[in-house]
């Protein structure tokens, strides 16, 4: 690539990812379109995209770990649900029409916003909840489900994650943007990047500049997240939800 259009990839990259780390998910609103307009065909997008993402989950985790914010034991069981769903769901996309899908998740992922912004205090504070067995088996069952979703869809699906830890486990929207960081900027984002290379193509000559302003741009929007508190992320989360779901749903 030349300098030009590799200043563009970053800049791209980093806009996109500083915003998905503060608000908890919503990159491949403007990355993925992006590498498609730049020329790319979906599955190679998506791969690239997934790639580049495993930076934003890096720089993220990296500004987290200094604040504490992660709970180890947790973190683990997120990731042992998630992973499966996402390696299941990368497996399929390659072959699976994915217009249907994508009004569907539009519609929910545009309800997400709506019914955060309806509840005025969801999310501003921790109240731990869901931690017996029952609770985390049908918690996992819905990971595992948003985990699907991820491997196939890129677009939104970590907002998905912020908000189930939010309403489920009842973590508030600074920890569950986090522990999102992590489980799906590093892990999801790393298992779907593997499983769509061995299926698919990515390009790898188009990844410095992305995994550059991955990286930046992750650490910088954790470091937002983290200076502005509960009710800036809620904020920045509902916009998302509705920019990704209106996104999705005109196509």
């Amino acid at each position: 690539m030349d300098l030009a259009a590799s200043l563009l990839l970053f800049l791209i990259s980093l806009a996109a990812n500083l915003f998905s780390a503060f608000a908890g998910g919503g990159a491949g609103l403007i990355q993925l379109p992006a590498l498609i307009f730049l020329g790319l065909p979906f599955g190679t997008a998506l791969a690239t995209h997934k790639v580049a993402s495993v930076a934003l989950g890096l720089g993220a985790t990296v500004r987290h770990l200094r604040e504490r914010t992660l709970e180890r034991h947790f973190t683990l069981f997120l990731l042992g649900v998630g992973v499966p769903g996402v390696i299941l769901g990368s497996s399929l996309i390659l072959n699976v029409p994915d217009r249907i899908a994508q009004l569907a998740l539009g519609v929910l992922t545009t309800a997400l916003g709506i019914y955060s912004w309806m509840q005025p205090e969801l999310g501003q504070h921790s109240v731990l909840r869901n931690r017996d067995r029952r609770g985390q088996i049908l918690g996992g069952l819905g990971l595992f489900a948003i985990g699907v979703l991820n491997g196939s869809l890129t677009s939104g699906t970590g907002l998905f994650v912020t908000l189930w830890l939010v309403r489920w486990f009842g973590l508030d929207y600074k920890a569950a943007v986090a522990h999102t960081l992590v489980l799906v900027g590093l892990a999801w984002n790393g298992s779907g990047a593997l499983t769509l290379g061995i299926l698919g193509d990515i390009r790898w000559d188009w990844l410095p500049a992305l995994l550059l302003g991955s990286l930046l741009g992750g650490y910088l929007g954790a470091h937002l997240s983290i200076a502005k508190g509960n009710r800036w992320i809620k904020r920045g989360f509902e916009v998302m939800t509705l920019a990704v779901g209106m996104k999705l749903l005109m196509g």
